[in-house]
């Protein structure tokens, strides 16, 4: 099967459940697992974004979105010209990934995947879709998964809660949407922003300081956790002004932002943060 993947998050899955091999093209922002990087690109950000901090890239995308403009910009004559039998492409974010909407009509006849995920049990359940139609067997890296949701699980139950806000965003502060309450409740953690199964949405400091959150959880959509780090630096009286007793600074990009097999690796992270 050739596959093409638009999705950071398939792309991984993809490759979890054996079929890298059958993909042809990804994004380019498909940086896992390595092997990834081999790959043809038939996608590139329309805006600049690496230079500008969080309050820029912000007012940019909103600009965009006011104006009609896409993120991204995808070479579906390079797509139509790999003969793929299967794209992979995803209806939860136009800012975070490439929706399907915008290469549906121009690769026409062949058949798209259209992920979207709103629980960490919609992140298990496509990947279960997405191996049903590629023909593979999900059941081992499921029961994975699943015994490793488990076991963080039984670790957490032995801890005492924690109130905490987690952050997707720090200027303006985006509190945690769709799949990552589910991650927060199972690590132990009560956090009175959060959006399960919904979009996050901007919210302001103040917001943030009266939840009174013991543990701030600061994971910037799309950043690692060097960027993350330098863009905590520049809100860093916000910050502190929520009087929280702990900082957690966490690579967004490789763990809690993709509904991929890697959230739980980002759960796990989240219990040993709290044990120690």
């Amino acid at each position: 099967m050739r596959i093409v993947s638009l999705l950071p998050s398939a792309t991984e899955t993809l490759f979890a459940l054996g079929l890298g091999e059958s993909l042809v093209a990804v994004t380019h922002e498909c940086d896992y697992p390595p092997a990834a990087a081999a790959l043809p690109i038939v996608t590139r950000s329309t805006i600049g974004l690496r230079e500008r901090d969080s309050a820029g890239i912000d007012s940019e995308v909103t600009a965009a979105a006011a104006s009609g403009m896409s993120l991204y910009e995808v070479d579906t004559d390079a797509i139509l010209e790999l003969e793929p039998d299967l794209v992979v492409a995803q209806d939860i974010c136009d800012v975070c990934a490439i929706p399907a909407s915008q290469v549906d009509h121009a690769l026409a006849g062949i058949p798209i995947v259209r992920q979207h995920p709103h629980s960490l049990e919609d992140v298990l359940a496509d990947i279960a879709s997405l191996a049903a139609t590629c023909g593979a067997d999900a059941g081992p890296l499921l029961a994975d998964l699943r015994a490793r949701i488990g076991a963080a699980a039984s670790r957490a139950s032995r801890l005492p809660r924690e109130r905490a806000v987690f952050l997707e965003w720090l200027d303006p502060p985006y509190p945690a949407g769709h799949w990552t309450p589910d991650l927060l409740g199972i690590a132990g953690f009560d956090d009175p922003l959060a959006r399960a199964g919904r979009p996050s949405t901007a919210t302001t400091w103040q917001a943030v300081r009266d939840a009174r959150p013991e543990t701030l959880l600061l994971a910037p959509c799309g950043f690692d956790r060097v960027r993350a780090e330098r863009e905590a630096a520049l809100v860093a009286e916000d910050i502190e002004s929520c009087g929280a007793r702990r900082v957690a600074v966490m690579d967004g990009s490789a763990y809690f932002n993709r509904p991929g097999p890697r959230l739980v690796d980002s759960l796990e992270l989240l219990v040993a943060g709290r044990a120690r």
